[in-house]
């Protein structure tokens, strides 16, 4: 067994997971998917939770590192800002899927410690990167960014999750020109 199919479990686990959420990981769909035993899984994530934990994790630290990104490519706050909600559009264009943070939030209850951690730190990672870009644009005063930044990333995986529940991406547009035209994002 290699790195790659380590990698491929986790590629096909993460598409699983925004797809069904943590309780739709399942070793047996994965591994049919990869062309590999249920069994071989093991190898790599020795529980559901193991599994699960990794492929949160990942999705943050890929999250934070294409935020980044973009605010090194946009150095304009303000543009940035306009940016952001594609990143959540972009899951919604393929095939209908969430944000894995978002849904598996949405699980919290039910999710091993591991797992819910990971779920806090890409809220916290993307809450941060707001606030960060709603500070240095000068958008509203210091002390308010942290309640703002919270604000925009609700109502953005809030906006997503009503799209995917209808099936209708312009839903998601619809309600991310709202947010735009009511002042809570830029325009």
């Amino acid at each position: 067994m290699s790195m790659n199919t380590r990698e491929a479990i986790l590629n096909a686990a993460t598409r699983s997971a925004q797809a069904h959420g943590y309780g739709g990981l399942n070793f047996r769909d994965l591994a049919k998917e990869v062309g590999i035993k249920a069994a071989s899984i093991h190898y790599y994530f020795p529980s559901k939770a193991d599994l699960g934990a990794a492929v949160a994790r990942r999705y943050r630290e890929n999250a934070a590192t294409a935020l980044e990104a973009l605010s090194d490519e946009t150095p304009d706050p303000i543009a940035c800002l306009r940016c952001y909600p594609d990143t959540f559009r972009t899951a919604l264009e393929n095939d209908n899927r969430m944000c894995l943070g978002s849904f598996m939030a949405a699980e919290y209850d039910d999710l091993p410690d591991a797992v819910a951690k990971e779920v806090q730190a890409f809220a916290d990672v993307n809450i941060a990167w707001i606030g960060r870009q709603l500070s240095a644009a000068s958008l509203i005063a210091a002390e308010g960014c942290e309640r703002r930044a919270q604000a925009i990333f609700a109502a953005i995986c809030g906006a997503q999750l009503l799209a995917r529940s209808r099936s209708d991406i312009s839903i998601y547009d619809s309600a991310i020109g709202s947010y735009r035209e009511a002042g809570l994002l830029p325009g």
